[in-house]
């Protein structure tokens, strides 16, 4: 190879190696540009690719061999070549994770991360089974972008520090078969060819269209070549997803054989008059020749063209999470089509200058040249030569336990994307959470979720990483599994305190704890008893002011009861002689209920005596009067009821009982009479007195003369006669 003052090679030789041909480029480094020296295309003799990937290594191989050969007649030996692997040999798949996070504190960035490489190890294994493959380094995942993230079944936005139940995340992964890599290798070799560098075509289309300035952008790239459309999506610096749809070129081209009667290589030829050409002449297959304008033609095969811009907008917006990008760029020859471009905006609901095709014009590094390349079609062969040798993707080997790993560095590879690579299960590393406990309170079930597992640790060149952080070739990854999560345990206490706050009143100036009458399994238990699965718990808390003074003071039942006596036989309830009770300073009875923090006060009533019994009853006990007797007051009085206990007549004074059974006798009142007097004077008979008179109010009377109130009474004595 021919070098430069300094002694650099600067001469770069590249194949496409495509579906219908291949094509050789010699570029020529001149600093930062590049000049096309030289071109060679030839179209395969038989079919020996397939969607991107070599079926039959000989055929490819002298192809690429008469390529080569054609190059060095006029250039000299080559020896090194840069290739790329076609977009349309990517998969892509759709996959779904899911984690239970019930209880676990805030999601961070590294459990999103772990979440979604399981998703990603969830695609690689149903495309594995879909290829009946076994082992998972068949393919190399070269990107992933997430489509939605789900908290408890509902889609959200982001699941950084977010709580709930369960955490989902839906993905679209593109892997590159590594057989397509081996293949290429085997052919190149056949033909004395070394691989210099390898890079991907829609990352060679892209590098060479889009400045690093422009990287940032969601931008869609499609390579419309002859049997498939490619697709890729940019964004902040790097292609994020893959796609193909096998409608292409070939599409228009059928569309003009159905409807002009012609065979496919007429078609063909039609198909690139219309690209130059107002009116198109051709013969058809029953011999009539036609001369048709562009417009006439274009609408008679506008259905395929819809067709193949329906196909791709689907698949743009699928690998572009259901949404349009910023800007489409086409390159390939089939992006020539009429009114591709137009159609393709329209559908995206895009301006028509946001879709566009791009020739080797917009390359900025190509300087002019004499070789005939100008159209989209030659965009990926430049590309492949350009990125190839200034971007390769290289391989890069680490260590994951031990194991060496090969990864394709076709974007900012992490450490989780060599656990990817390694085969180690994603789910199988972060911890198992521990068993439930589930009981049944009150005829309730609860579950006590067991602790969480923890994440896996993970350690890089023998320091504590993280599964996001970047690698580097010869890295030594070393990743253990999480702890399971502890089975869940608690006390009754623990889950009645999840059932409902513990109660507390202040009595009498004291905080009092109420604890609850507790059973498990129908036992009586204690709220420190730890709970195995499946028990049974039953507690209830007093309801009633009555049930906290019986529990917590100990006053009896009959102490709580209304004051209450029978008077021949007819109970009667004296609520002044009950226990008196105040809640929050407000009178209330035993039976009220009462909430938490309370005051109650409650104080115990004297017993009453039947004194304070007539009084609260309003019982007339005694009729009196007063009267004067010899100029002194004389109070009269008759009892007019009379209360006996078990046959024993009660004085004022005595005590009664809760529940006494009392009888009460009462007398008729009457009037009073002179006579009654003489029960409350002491009468004093003179000396020598001999017959009397009474007199009431100065008047003479008898014994039986009524008296009344303020009468005033006396006994006059008359000197007894003697007798000689």
């Amino acid at each position: 190879m021919r070098q430069n003052r300094d002694g650099e090679c600067f001469l770069i030789f590249a194949l496409d190696i495509g579906t219908r041909s291949v094509v050789g480029l010699l570029l020529e480094k001149e600093r930062d540009k590049f000049r096309i020296i030289d071109m060679v295309v030839k179209e395969h003799d038989e079919r020996a690719m397939l969607d991107g990937q070599i079926h039959d290594i000989l055929a490819v191989s002298r192809v690429i061999t008469f390529v080569k050969e054609q190059l060095e007649e006029k250039h000299g030996p080559l020896t090194k070549v840069c290739v790329a692997a076609a977009g349309r040999a990517l998969k892509t798949k759709t996959a779904f994770a899911s984690q239970d996070i019930k209880g676990k504190a805030l999601f961070n960035a590294e459990d999103i991360f772990l979440l979604e490489l399981a998703a990603v190890q969830e695609a690689q294994c149903n495309l594995l089974q879909e290829n009946e493959i076994d082992h998972a380094n068949q393919y190399f995942c070269v990107g992933y972008s997430v489509l939605r993230y789900y908290l408890d079944e509902e889609e959200i936005g982001s699941l950084l520090d977010q709580r709930g139940e369960k955490a989902s995340v839906e993905i679209i992964s593109t892997f590159l078969p590594k057989i397509v890599v081996e293949s290429l290798i085997s052919a190149l070799q056949r033909s004395d060819l070394q691989l210099e560098a390898l890079t991907l075509e829609p990352i060679a289309a892209i590098n060479v269209l889009i400045p690093p300035s422009m990287r940032r952008l969601n931008i869609a790239l499609v390579d419309i070549g002859a049997g498939t459309s490619d697709v890729a999506i940019s964004m902040d610096g790097t292609v994020t997803a893959y796609g193909m749809v096998p409608v292409a070129g070939d599409e228009i081209t059928e569309g003009l054989s159905d409807a002009f009667l012609l065979d496919f290589p007429q078609a063909e030829q039609a198909k690139r008059e219309l690209l130059t050409q107002e009116e198109v002449t051709f013969t058809d297959v029953l011999g009539f020749q036609q001369t048709l304008t562009k417009l006439e033609m274009i609408e008679q095969i506008f259905p395929s063209i819809e067709k193949l811009a329906t196909s791709i907008t689907n698949e743009i917006k699928r690998q572009n999470n259901q949404k349009a990008p910023k800007a489409v760029m086409l390159v390939g020859g089939g992006s020539l089509t009429p009114s591709l471009p137009s159609l393709i905006a329209k559908k995206l609901e895009l301006p028509e200058n946001r879709v566009a095709i791009r020739g080797v014009d917009a390359i900025q590094q190509l300087q002019p040249t004499d070789v005939p390349v100008k159209g989209p079609e030659f965009i990926t062969p430049i590309g492949i030569a350009i990125a190839a040798k200034e971007k390769p993707i290289e391989y890069v080997s680490v260590t994951v336990n031990k194991l060496p790993v090969r990864l394709f560095d076709v974007k900012k590879l992490t450490i989780g994307d060599s656990i990817l690579a390694s085969g180690i299960s994603i789910n199988k590393l972060v911890g198992k959470p521990g068993l439930a406990l589930i009981v049944e309170v009150n005829g309730k079930n609860i579950t006590i979720p067991g602790s969480f597992g923890e994440a896996p640790k993970i350690y890089k060149n023998g320091e504590a990483a993280q599964s996001f952080d970047p690698i580097e070739s010869g890295d030594v990854i070393m990743v253990e599994k999480g702890l399971d999560g502890e089975t869940a345990k608690a006390t009754a206490g623990q889950v009645i305190g999840k059932e409902k706050e513990l109660l507390t009143l202040q009595v009498n100036g004291t905080d009092i704890n109420l604890p609850p009458t507790l059973l498990v399994n129908g036992e009586p238990s204690n709220l420190d008893k730890y709970l195995s699965d499946r028990d049974k718990i039953t507690f209830h808390y007093p309801k009633t002011i009555k049930e906290v003074l019986g529990s917590t003071i100990g006053l009896s039942e009959e102490m709580l009861e209304p004051f209450s006596i029978y008077i021949n036989d007819e109970k009667n309830i004296l609520p002044s002689f009950s226990i008196q009770i105040k809640k929050n300073g407000i009178k209330v009875s035993a039976t009220d209920t009462f909430s938490n923090h309370d005051q109650i006060v409650w104080e115990k009533a004297a017993s009453p005596t039947v004194k304070m019994l007539s009084i609260l009853q309003h019982y007339e006990t005694k009729q009196e009067i007063s009267v004067t007797y010899k100029g002194n007051k004389v109070v009269l009085s008759k009892t007019l009821l009379e209360f006996y206990r078990n046959g024993i007549l009660l004085e004022e004074e005595d005590r009664l009982n809760r529940g006494d059974h009392l009888q009460l006798m009462v007398r008729r009142k009457e009037p009073f009479i002179f006579q009654d007097m003489f029960r409350f004077v002491d009468i004093e008979r003179p000396q020598g007195a001999g017959s009397f008179i009474l007199k009431k109010n100065g008047m003479k009377a008898s014994f039986y003369d009524l008296i009344e109130h303020g009468d005033e009474l006396d006994i006059q004595w008359e000197n007894r006669i003697v007798h000689s």
